[in-house]
């Protein structure tokens, strides 16, 4: 059979993040060698380590069917590129910042100044958007340091938490656009490997639903039973069991993670007790 090559960033934290969603849908790989490639033991799969700037060139020429990869990069450096999942982590900004003491605090103030980055396509495309016209001064790494040794007004660069444009003495104006991880596919991929993608894909989207939700059970009065199944969300509609005890039921349901805190509060003011939340490993619908 065919395998899918499937490529990841070398190293660093979307390295970490990707090899643990691989291993949460089944997917086991040894690279205890620090090999560029590695088979896993299990799935018809090869994992392809790259430097994260160099997959959109791979998955266009098919040197690759697929990759793990921030769309932030993507949008630079292949935007014919498309991806068929979002992946909910490696989130970020591609946000422009200039030193705290600046005069500018908004992207117009920008205007005829110079912005130093490493996603020059992406900025000029935004600046174009709005009207704006700038200097772009195209770094590769440590943008944040351009400002203080004047080579220039402004940088845009990834922000994640904020820390190091803390650290750097500068201050956000405006934001870019969002990121994540998304799966991104080659235009030259095979119907048969698609076919495999495809299955990955099932696997992804079963660990992020489970990801994004929590299982919950809980102890309530008959008399109080329907106001409490209107709170609640589920898969189909809650389970209601009859408990021992006459007069109560035992309701499990599946909540968001986002909505939890909220529902839960309400739940407890109509009436349910004994609540008990777990986690889910996977959810298949």
């Amino acid at each position: 059979m065919s395998k899918l090559r499937i490529a990841v960033q070398k190293s660093g934290r979307l390295n970490e993040d990707s090899m643990r969603i691989l291993k949460d849908i089944g997917i086991s790989i040894d690279n205890g060698k620090d090999q560029l490639k590695a088979s896993a033991r299990d799935f018809p799969v090869e994992v392809f380590y790259l430097r994260n700037g160099d997959i959109p060139q791979y998955l266009k020429d098919g040197v690759v069917d697929a990759a793990i990869i921030g769309e932030n990069v993507l949008i630079e450096k292949g935007a014919d590129i498309e991806f068929i999942e979002r992946l909910g982590f490696s989130k970020c900004k591609v946000s422009i910042a200039v030193p705290k003491d600046s005069d500018a605090n908004s992207l117009k103030d920008l205007s005829g100044k110079r912005i130093a980055t490493s996603y020059p396509k992406t900025v000029q495309k935004f600046l174009k958007e709005q009207n704006i016209k700038a200097q772009l001064h195209q770094i590769n790494g440590s943008v944040e340091i351009a400002p203080n040794i004047g080579l220039a007004d402004g940088i845009c660069d990834i922000v994640s938490s904020g820390s190091t444009l803390f650290k750097n003495g500068l201050k956000e104006i405006e934001v870019l656009l969002k990121s994540e991880a998304v799966l991104a596919v080659s235009p030259a991929i095979t119907d048969e490997r698609m076919a495999i993608l495809k299955k990955i894909q099932f696997r992804i989207q079963s660990v992020l639903k489970g990801r994004n939700s929590k299982y919950v059970l809980l102890n309530a009065p008959n008399d109080k039973l329907d106001a409490i199944l209107n709170l609640l969300p589920g898969m189909r509609s809650p389970t209601v069991l009859p408990l021992a005890e006459k007069g109560w039921s035992s309701v499990h349901t599946v909540i968001n993670k986002n909505d939890f805190w909220e529902i839960i509060d309400e739940l407890k003011a109509n009436g349910a007790e004994g609540i008990l939340v777990c986690p889910i490993e996977k959810m298949v619908l």
